[in-house]
């Protein structure tokens, strides 16, 4: 089905098993490797960041090279993300637009809320939505019969209104203006799920499943989260954020939560009370990558019926997660250096003892 994943249906079946929570003889597996040899694309020139953003032919040509350098081993998968920023959402609904070298950003839009709430509304007719589009049509072309092409980085919900007002302020918001707050998150989820399911239908017409930045492949998915939630309590993440996180649940289907830093565990009781959230995908941030300290947090989540991505960064640390967790529900992701590391990074997963 696809040339960069030639046993693509065999590991779209495991992939399945980790939405569903079915039992297996391993974990899910992401493994991939650049292959010996590749080349990458010569940089070219541009006058300013704005420029290399906006070029969507280079962008498209190196994704091309990418995918095609690149060996998706095990299960995973051939998923290319056209990015152009994270904030791209709020930017669509009138925050000022900057871009970097590596990221763009945001300025807040909503000086205040009585006199600019109204007019920070998502448009799918923005330029930069209609760019987003052209970028993925453009990608969709290249793609057919070789790799898959992802939904973006929208950051809807709680982000959006972070991104919308200023974390800072709306952090006293929740307490000031609550009203305001509520009626925002309710009104742009709506108009952010039109900008979803225009993106989404133009990946389901060209016989693609769906993805996005983390490379699990659904007939409908997406990546809720709230990195806001970071700086409130779980009383206020409650009563602000929960509804909207269910909401977007129910619409994707099937859903990972970005649970990123051990700030936003004190939420992850009312995150694993959401019935329609299939996994939780745990970043535990900067300085924090080993495994070891989080192995309750992974029991916690698979306890709770919930799938959950680890990313092990040695031997050593697959044998920890081996000695203590089982393999249903469980997702390994990591890279290798070559096909021979590959191949015994999948063989020494294979050993996985079953467990009760």
């Amino acid at each position: 089905m696809f040339a960069c994943k030639p046993d693509y249906e065999k590991a779209q079946k495991r992939v399945d098993a980790f939405w569903n929570f079915e039992e297996t003889d391993r974990p899910l597996a992401l493994i991939h490797y650049r292959k010996q040899g590749a080349i990458t694309l010569t940089k070219k020139d541009y006058p300013d960041y704005e420029s290399e953003w906006l070029d969507l032919e280079q962008r498209v040509a190196s994704a091309v090279n990418h995918m095609e350098n690149t060996v998706f081993y095990a299960d995973s998968m051939p998923v290319f993300m056209p990015n152009l920023g994270p904030e791209i959402l709020s930017a669509m609904a009138g925050c000022p637009y900057f871009y970097g070298k590596d990221t763009t950003w945001t300025e807040p839009c909503i000086k205040d809320w009585g006199k600019d709430a109204d007019k920070a509304v998502i448009d799918i007719n923005h330029p930069l939505c209609i760019k987003l589009d052209e970028y993925t049509k453009l990608l969709l072309e290249r793609a057919k019969g070789n790799f898959i092409v992802g939904l973006s980085d929208f950051h809807p919900g709680g982000d959006h209104i972070a991104a919308l007002r200023d974390p800072q302020l709306l952090a006293t918001d929740l307490y000031d203006y609550p009203n305001y707050v509520k009626a925002k998150i309710e009104s742009s989820t709506d108009e952010y799920f039109k900008v979803y399911d225009h993106f989404r239908k133009l990946i389901k017409d060209a016989g693609m499943p769906v993805s996005s930045w983390i490379p699990l492949t659904s007939d409908s998915m997406y990546i809720p989260s709230c990195d806001f939630s970071y700086m409130i309590s779980k009383k206020m993440f409650d009563e602000f954020f929960l509804d909207g996180l269910i909401h977007e649940c129910r619409h994707y289907g099937t859903s990972i939560y970005h649970l990123d830093g051990p700030g936003a565990l004190r939420h992850m009781e009312s995150i694993l009370s959401i019935p329609e959230l299939n996994a939780i995908q745990w970043v535990p941030g900067a300085g924090n990558e080993q495994i070891y300290p989080w192995l309750d947090v992974f029991k916690t989540i698979i306890a709770a019926g919930k799938s959950v991505i680890a990313y092990p960064g040695s031997i050593a640390e697959i044998d920890y997660l081996m000695d203590n967790l089982p393999a249903r529900g469980l997702c390994l992701q990591m890279s290798a250096n070559d096909e021979e590391e590959a191949e015994a990074l999948l063989k020494h997963i294979t050993r996985w003892p079953k467990k009760k």
